[in-house]
């Protein structure tokens, strides 16, 4: 099983490599959910681990119908993760109706056709999200979708998770990166009932759920025992 844990400095990042981490999502203002870490962040951890590292894009929390200079903002930071040597970026834009903004996406590809794109929970607010996995499906780039299936997080989207899981698999298409409110308490029951086979952390690998703590190795080491 594959598990992708957030990170927000090189000092957490060689941590979880360290403790076996496979993958890194990179993000600062955890407290807003995650945004764009800064040029020296992402400059050093990618010179510090030598494990994926899948860096955020994000401007803002408000929402994620962005405008026209805000998307502009965004399309320069992904052309500095380019210039750093990156290729893994997170990302997801919606049009006013929440529908995926493929434009966008469009533009990210127009960057670079070696991004790696993962398309994250602004893809859980889509009015369909099979109508949004058609859509993003359609990107060679977009390697795999973080959603908690619609809902507020894992358990409770668990059904609607296992379908996305079994379109992705029949299609080929983006992988389906199971995240949100996992923790080491249902974890076997989100893996159990989904069947998927890479999982996004946050606070739950961290020790007493605070990432000023840091990784708690026990935590990530029984979830990777977990074979389900």
């Amino acid at each position: 099983m594959y598990i992708e844990a957030i990170v927000q400095t090189p000092e957490e990042a060689m941590r979880a490599e360290q403790i076996g981490i496979d993958r890194l999502e990179l993000v600062s203002g955890m407290k807003e959910g995650g945004l764009t870490p800064s040029y020296g962040t992402i400059k050093h951890v990618l010179q510090s681990v030598s494990i994926p590292v899948q860096i955020m894009i994000r401007p803002h929390s408000y929402h994620y119908a962005y405008s026209n200079s805000e998307l502009e903002t965004m399309y320069e930071d992904i052309r500095n993760v380019v210039e750093l040597g990156g290729n893994g970026i997170v990302f997801g834009a919606l049009n006013q109706d929440k529908t995926i903004n493929l434009a966008a996406l469009d533009n990210i590809i127009n960057i670079s056709d070696h991004l790696d794109i993962t398309v994250h929970r602004a893809f859980d607010e889509a009015p369909s999200l099979d109508e949004a996995y058609k859509m993003l499906s359609a990107f060679k780039n977009v390697q795999r979708i973080l959603t908690s299936g619609g809902e507020a997080n894992c358990v409770v989207g668990k059904e609607k998770l296992q379908q996305l899981v079994k379109v992705a698999e029949q299609t080929e298409g983006p992988k389906i990166l199971p995240g949100g409110g996992l923790t080491v308490d249902n974890m076997k029951l989100v893996k159990n009932t989904v069947g998927a086979d890479q999982y996004h952390f946050g606070s739950g690998l961290q020790i007493d759920g605070d990432f000023s703590k840091g990784f708690d190795n026990e935590k990530v080491q029984w979830v990777k025992r977990i074979d389900g």
